[in-house]
């Protein structure tokens, strides 16, 4: 297949990966119920892929993803569904716990919305469909030379890809997505947000963004010196440290109120600096990568047996479908690793003498 018709194959891809695991595979619909699907994928997919594609043209990598991830969560949250401010969103009393009066809304809702945005919605995503197309994601690029005299070390960020045109489409799906989703809500549900909790929210989607765009891009960060040549965990590690640290975020239990906030953070900050160390290692390939993504998506898969779907739906039918998505969750992991290993084999076969990533 043409380079071209592969990108195009994986940005579909994406388009269509990212409501599944966002609401499927995390159990809420059932895939008896697919007509939503259409309707979550021009904000969940164009978002996705928007994101995807303005950090890896600008050369950036994950930290990018994350905080673009973060002003992800705070559009659909704080604008679309209003749910960080509604205290009565989906019949649901969310806001009770970790209650901050002042600001209207719960500690706990808006961070664990900021944990469920941006590494599974948007960056599990992404990570599962690089691992599919390796080769298209860059993956022989991040094989270069490198001067251990000068202390460079190979870039690591997957090659975009869409051109201008196809960033231009994911950013009108996205816009497109949220409008309507957002009409919708508005139109089923009385509950309006405050002008300035709208205003303070839009200065963090700002702040996320702006944030994102600072951070060096990967090759002139990882220019200024020699990579850590510390050991790195196996890449099944990496996995089973995501699914482990994914089960904390889901199960502090919300009545806990402020100890849960807490708990959330040191999760999130164990697993941002773990991320942070070993990515910088010699040893991290791309595969650690698919590795992180995969045990968040696992873990989803597992998580869905244990909560109704937000419709009513028979419970063999439930069931089935939960069974059948984690399944297609564990063959696309599968197959994302076995295309991941023949890219870099191939990547460092036709460029013996170049550092591998």
């Amino acid at each position: 297949m043409p380079y071209s018709q592969r990108n195009i194959l994986a940005a579909v891809t994406l388009f269509v990966v990212a409501p599944l695991v966002a609401e499927y595979l995390l159990g809420d619909f059932s895939i008896t119920f697919l007509w939503p699907l259409l309707v979550m994928m021009p904000m969940y997919g164009g978002g996705a892929l928007l994101i995807r594609e303005l950090t890896r043209r600008t050369g950036r990598g994950w930290p990018s993803i994350l905080l673009l991830g973060c002003a992800y969560a705070i559009i659909e949250e704080a604008f679309t569904t209003q749910s960080l401010f509604n205290p009565h969103y989906l019949g649901m009393t969310l806001l009770s716990h970790a209650w901050i009066p002042s600001l209207g809304i719960s500690a706990w809702w808006t961070l664990f919305m900021l944990n469920v945005h941006p590494f599974w919605s948007i960056g599990v995503s992404i990570a599962l469909v690089e691992g599919l197309f390796p080769s298209a994601a860059g993956v022989s690029s991040s094989v270069r030379v490198a001067s251990p005299a000068a202390g460079l070390s190979p870039s690591r960020v997957p090659a975009p890809w869409l051109g201008k045109v196809g960033l231009t489409v994911a950013a009108v799906f996205f816009s497109i997505g949220a409008f309507f989703s957002t009409t919708y809500q508005l139109h089923h549900d009385p509950f309006r947000a405050s002008r300035a909790q709208l205003l303070v929210s839009a200065l963090f989607v700002v702040l996320f963004a702006a944030a994102a765009f600072l951070i060096p891009p990967a090759s002139r960060s990882q220019s200024t010196g020699r990579r850590n040549p510390g050991p790195v965990p196996p890449p099944w590690v990496m996995g089973a440290i995501a699914f482990i640290l994914g089960a904390a975020v889901f199960f502090a239990p919300a009545f806990w109120d402020w100890p849960a906030v807490f708990l959330m953070f040191g999760v999130d900050l164990v697993f941002l600096v773990a991320l942070g160390l070993f990515s910088r290692c010699e040893g991290w390939t791309p595969l650690h990568t698919l590795s992180a993504g995969a045990g968040g998506a696992l873990f989803y898969g597992v998580h869905a047996f244990m909560q109704p779907p937000v419709t009513p739906t028979p419970k063999p039918l439930v069931l089935m479908s939960h069974t059948t998505l984690l399944v297609l969750a564990a063959a696309v992991i599968a197959a994302g690793a076995l295309r991941t290993r023949a890219a870099r084999r191939a990547a460092l076969t036709s460029a013996p003498a170049e550092v591998p990533s």
